[in-house]
Formats: C-alpha cells, structure tokens, sequence
C-alpha cells in the first residue's frame, strides 16, 4: 500500500489553454495511475461504492489496477457503467464516491477514483467496440426518448438483454447535454462521446436523429410499436432572473451560448451559426454551467470575464476543480452579489447594476440566505451578458402526453424504485424529473428504470 498524498492529475498550462478547446485536464500516465491506485487500503465495507449512484465495484477495479490488469478493470466497470471515460471527467466524485473515501480525512487525502476511472475509460477506448455485439433479440421493444446519460444508460442495459432498442433524439448529434451543454475543453466530443456511443450501435440500439417526440412522431404511435418507453429529456429550459434589461442585445442564457459554441462549433469563422462575443462578459451563476459558459467566453474572445454570485466561494455550488480552473484562466469572481438591471445603450447591453450582498441566517437549503446590503449599488461596464441560473424541463413532453403527470416544478412525478410514471409502460428519469443534476445521478435513474422494464417484460 502506497502511505503517500493524493496524486495530481496531468493539465495543459493555463496560459495555453486559454486560447484553444483542448481538454484542460490530461488525466494520470501510466506512471501516475499505478502510484494512485496502489494508495487504496481496499477497505472492508468499501464506503466508496455507497456513494457511486450507479454502484461501481470502485475496490475491485483498483485492485486490478494494481495488478495492470487494465482489461479486469474496465470488466468490473463494464458491469456497472458502459460510460466510464465520460463519467471519470465529469461527475462530482468529491461530493460522491470520494467523498465517503475513508482517506479523505486523513492519510493524504481521497483516493482519487474519478481519475482512475477515466484511465480506465479511456484504455476501453483505444479497444474500441471489440468483443460487443448484440444479444439475441427477445422480441421485446423499448423506445428511449433523449440520448442524453439517463436514455444512454437506460439502452445499454436493455440492449445487453436483448431489447430491441431505439433511441428518438431531437438533434443532429447523439448525446443530449453530453454534446450540447459541456464544453469540449473539459469533454471532448468525437474522441471520448462519439466512441462512447458507438458501443451502445454495436450493441444494437438505433439512433434515429432529427427526431423530435410530440411532433415528428406522437406518444399514441411509440406505444402501439414498443413495450415500454423511457424519457430521459432532461432539462433543457433555461431560468432567468426577470429583471429590467433581460431583452437587450447581447444577453443569453449559458445554454444558447454553450449549445451554440459545442453542438454547432460556432467559435470558427465559418460557422453557420455564429456566437455574440463582448470584449467585457458577465455571467450570471456559480454552478458547473455557469464555470462552463465563463471558460467557453474567454476563450471565443471575452477579455475580461466575471462571474457573479450572490453568495461566496465557500457556497458555490461547481466542482472546486472547475472554479480553480476558472481562477487559473484570469475570470474574476464577483461574490456576495446580486444584479439587479442589464443597463443598454441603443438596445444594446453596456453594464450591469448589482448590489452587494451580506449572509444572514440559513434558508431552507441549509445555506445562509443572502441579504442585500442597503446603498452598495454599483455598475460593472460589460457588453454582454450570460445568464446561467438553471434549467427546466422542456413543456413539450407535458403537451405531447397530457397523461402524464407532473409535479409544480414541471417535473415529471415518478417512483423513485421503478422510476415507472403513472401511465403503464412509460418510465422516465435524469433532469426531466429531478430538474438540472449530475451525468452519473441521470445515470443511475437510466439503470434503475431499465431494471423495471427488464423486470416487468422478461
């Protein structure tokens, strides 16, 4: 056993990675990956995997590390996860599997389980889809809606038991929010998704792109050809703030800006749909998205970026990971701060009014409310705005199948055993019903649910 610290990943110095869409954060060599994963005790009641939401056997598969025996790593992963390479880089491990690692406290810190599952992701990678092929069809039929990680998770497990499985998605690229939402910097889209997603095609599951449900084709009609149905939408409706000034020029939500600069590329010159980019950006949140859109706006252009947040470091809800790396880059955090206008000039934004805020007790939330600070305004002079407070679900499914039901937040009401909905044959799961979240947590719904319907049909 290795008594030593925390191994820290590989990164592309910040002053490069400023002017590119690289990813950022280069993972563990062969080297590293052997000193990290020669650090785990291999405890005993393994509290690691109590914080995996779709239950890794995280000891087993370090074990096999420590044996480089990479191929006996990726099988005990494969047996929880098709997704590792995406969710080793991705999910929030320190408030997860890391978090309960009984190291965390002491002993150096955290064995660090994400890095070690990308390694691992990435080796099954460089093997491609060999030794996958579709099982022997059953003669059962699921149709999943949204190729987002809850529709992804939910087709692999139905297409290994042999379902004929077909995946509806609304746009051009598979991958929901995996494509669309995350910059390439921190996920990059043909390298790790696309080669991700092929091992669902070589498992059998069709993708049928372009596709939007509730108007290309109904719910009547997914019901009368397939068993059981999974939506897995996510939440794609962006929140504002409904202040004065929401409606200049130059104001976007993070989701148009990220979905515009990641699905569509629009950061080239020759982009069909080309991206605003003010010399001076403010963006409005502290949460992974919001890091998200900061880091993508330095890089298309923003000379002077800021994120505003009306609480302070310790209350911001990013990976630590993502606000040091924004810090790293030169973004400004404006904490303990609450905009209230979008100042314009000619239809156009040319500042932004906030107030200074002060923490008073806790809210509901467990976190100190925020009160704002009796004559602290002040102006910061920017010329466009991103505006990343959350996002809702989509009300097409809600009109599409008004059988359904859903709960005040638009949310899609569930078992949270089954994540069976109240109409039979038709579960859900991911951001559609728990409202914007993590991959793994979207995950993990996808697999519960794929249980349900395996359970009930076989």
């Amino acid at each position: 056993m290795n008594n030593g610290p925390r191994n820290k990943t590989l990164h592309q110095p910040a002053e490069e990675r400023i002017h590119n869409f690289n990813e950022v954060n280069l993972g563990f060599d062969d080297a590293l990956m052997m000193e990290e994963a020669t650090r785990c005790i291999n405890c005993k009641n393994a509290p690691c995997r109590t914080g995996c939401p779709v239950g890794i056997n995280i000891p087993a598969f370090i074990k096999c590390l420590t044996q480089n025996d990479k191929d006996g790593a990726l099988a005990v992963i494969s047996e929880a996860s098709l997704l590792p390479a995406i969710c080793g880089r991705v999910c929030p491990q320190e408030n997860q599997c890391e978090g309960k690692c009984i190291r965390k406290a002491k002993l150096g810190g955290s064995v660090a389980i994400g890095a070690l599952e990308r390694y691992v992701g990435d080796y099954g990678l460089k093997k491609g889809t060999t030794g996958l092929k579709a099982p022997a069809f059953n003669g059962k039929k699921v149709a999943v809606i949204g190729s987002g990680p809850a529709g992804l998770a939910c087709a692999a497990d139905c297409a290994q038991k042999g379902f004929k499985v077909t995946i509806f998605e609304a746009f051009h690229k598979a991958g929901g929010v995996l494509v669309y939402g995350i910059p390439e910097f921190r996920l990059p889209k043909d390298d790790v998704v696309a080669r991700e997603i092929d091992k669902l095609k070589a498992l059998g599951v069709e993708f049928r792109l372009n596709t939007v449900v509730g108007k290309a084709v109904t719910f009547d009609e997914l019901r009368e050809e397939y068993d059981a149905i999974f939506i897995g939408t996510g939440a794609g409706l962006p929140m504002f703030m409904n202040i004065k000034g929401e409606n200049l020029n130059g104001v976007s939500s993070a989701n148009e800006l990220l979905t515009r600069v990641n699905l569509m590329q629009a950061y080239k010159d020759e982009a069909i749909t080309p991206v605003y980019c003010g010399k001076s950006v403010a963006v409005i949140g502290a949460g992974n998205v919001a890091m998200d859109a900061a880091r993508t706006a330095k890089r298309i252009g923003g000379g002077e970026v800021y994120i505003i947040y009306r609480r302070g470091r310790e209350e911001m809800p990013a990976r630590a990971e993502e606000i040091d790396h924004a810090v790293e880059e030169g973004i400004k955090l404006v904490l303990l701060t609450n905009p209230v206008e979008i100042l314009g000039n000619e239809g156009k934004v040319c500042g932004i009014k906030c107030v200074k805020m002060e923490l008073g007790e806790p809210d509901a939330s467990g976190r100190r409310r925020p009160i704002p600070v009796e004559g602290s305004e002040f102006v910061i002079d920017v010329d466009q705005v991103v505006v990343a407070l959350g996002t809702s679900p989509n009300p097409l499914i809600r009109k599409s199948c008004k059988e359904l039901e859903f709960n005040k937040k638009g949310t899609i009401v569930v078992d949270e055993e089954s994540m069976s909905t109240n109409v039979d044959g038709i579960y859900a799961g991911g951001d559609a019903v728990t409202g914007a979240a993590t991959v793994i947590l979207a995950m993990g719904a996808g697999r519960k649910a794929a249980k349900a319907i395996i359970d009930k049909l076989l």
